[in-house]
């Protein structure tokens, strides 16, 4: 049977605390929920080494997304992939992967379309332990987070670039489970931030909590996710994966597998380099 109430605080803080006592960044992999088969695809990530999976829900208008992750949203939709879909995708890796923290991630249509309290129950009852709300300020909160609180769920707030001091201190105030930290301003899958640029922003969001910092959008290879490594608590990739599921299709686990080990390999690595 499925975990009936998730571990929330357990297993990401595990993750984390487990790559810094290896004395590396965690790896955070991201795939969209119907997309080839997805069930396949999630064992391939964990078997590749990713300490944290998030889960994309699929929607229309994916506005923080770029062209890769737009494209797997599309695909996913016309495979008929509803939330109901995705809850039992979270069900089963919750059977064959207790101990690995997986977040939902998304836009609020979604998962405000039966109210916040039905859908935080039910991914918490699914075994999901939080989930990233793309279009959420901290200003259009009043519903789904307390929900996701009541159901023991973490929310995962993103901060970006052009993110104000004033402002990083009311988004980190309210998250939980880590801080999403975007390497540029713009959309997923395209940009790359400089090794200065990411270390400042990891340095000033950590002075405003106590939460692990991963960075994500426009890391591709294992040498961009190693340079993060060097300066960030985690290290999230998305279109990359992504694109390799979009070529490969239903034979997408094996070379997917094979990437997520190369990016580990090169986080792995990141942080000895340095103190060598």
């Amino acid at each position: 049977m499925s975990t009936a109430a998730p571990d929330a605080d357990g297993r990401i803080a595990a993750a984390f605390a487990g790559a810094a006592q290896d004395g590396r960044a965690a790896l955070v992999t991201f795939v969209t929920a119907g997309d080839g088969p997805t069930p396949s695809i999630l064992d391939a990530l964990v078997d590749g080494g990713a300490d944290v999976i998030e889960l994309g829900m699929p929607f229309t208008d994916p506005m923080a997304d770029g062209a890769a992750i737009q494209a797997a949203n599309i695909r996913a939709l016309d495979a008929g992939t509803r939330t109901a879909d995705i809850l039992d995708v979270v069900r089963g890796f919750r059977d064959r992967h207790p101990d690995v923290p997986l977040v939902l991630m998304g836009y609020a249509n979604t998962m405000l379309a039966r109210g916040a309290d039905w859908f935080a129950r039910e991914a918490a009852a699914a075994g999901a332990d939080g989930v990233i709300c793309v279009d959420l300020p901290p200003e259009e909160q009043q519903d789904l987070a307390p929900a996701l609180r009541g159901a023991g769920l973490h929310l995962v707030r993103l901060v970006a670039p052009t993110t104000g001091d004033a402002r990083l201190a009311q988004v980190v105030g309210t998250a939980s489970g880590f801080v999403y930290a975007v390497a540029v301003a713009g959309i997923t899958g395209t940009q790359q931030a400089t090794a200065e640029a990411i270390g400042a922003a990891a340095t000033r969001i950590r002075a405003a909590t106590d939460l692990p910092v991963a960075v994500g959008f426009g890391i591709r290879t294992p040498d961009d996710a190693a340079r993060v490594a060097r300066v960030a608590d985690g290290v999230v990739v998305g279109s990359a994966i992504v694109d390799i599921v979009a070529k490969h299709g239903a034979l997408s686990p094996s070379p997917v597998r094979a990437f997520v080990q190369s990016l580990r390999t090169g986080i792995d690595t990141a942080r000895q380099e340095t103190s060598a």
